[in-house]
């Protein structure tokens, strides 16, 4: 079969961003075209940036968000309210609910649900350690923003059981995110809502 690509360097750069997901051949080969017009130095700091992020980018000690340091800047500033935590996926949901400027408490980024089909535990995700940060005991609130789905329900239902001995108050979404729905394709003002109607986690409703 003949070789569609002029080039093996154009081949390689175009298989290289076909892995990256949502990106299918024909959107790569207009990416890889669309740097080549580009003037050197702006190609340079392209690539740059992606290494240095690779290499540099750190996950905060406390939430587990990316971060530029240690702790990352929603942990570190004096600002939020430290006695509510709210729990999510991944750091796309921090990023949606940050957007919609109706929330001043603190993170907890699990970096999945439960999900034994994909192969993902109690284990694998940072469960152990959002109890330690109850167990300090300045934490009044902890809000379960996860998926409103079969697994994103499971997870908050055995964080639930593992929180029960604890004087805290367990809070959800109000249900304006559909059943269903990932928090990160939610509109704002409807996430936004429902963060501010948020209402008491009953430990029965799985």
């Amino acid at each position: 079969m003949k070789n569609q690509y002029p080039s093996l360097l154009l081949e390689k750069a175009v298989c290289e961003f076909a892995k990256l997901p949502g990106v299918g051949n024909k959107t790569a080969m207009r990416l890889v075209l669309h740097l080549l017009k580009q003037e050197q130095a702006a190609v340079e700091a392209f690539g740059n940036s992606i290494i240095q992020l690779k290499r540099e980018v750190k996950y905060c000690k406390v939430c587990h968000n990316i971060s530029d340091s240690d702790v990352c800047n929603i942990c570190s500033n004096p600002k939020r309210d430290s006695a509510i935590v709210c729990v999510v996926q991944n750091i796309r949901d921090v990023m949606a609910i940050e957007a919609t400027q109706q929330y001043n408490g603190l993170y907890h980024v699990l970096g999945g649900i439960i999900s034994p089909m994909d192969g993902l535990g109690p284990k694998n995700l940072e469960i152990d350690s959002l109890i330690e940060r109850v167990a300090q005991g300045d934490i009044k609130e902890v809000i379960f923003a996860l998926s409103t789905t079969m697994e994103g329900d499971t997870t908050s239902f055995y964080i639930s059981r593992r929180l029960k001995d604890y004087p805290v108050k367990l809070s959800v979404l109000s249900r304006g995110v559909s059943v269903g729905d990932e928090l990160e394709y939610t509109d704002e003002i409807t996430l936004g809502r429902s963060i501010i109607n948020r209402m008491p986690y009953q430990i029965n409703e799985l």
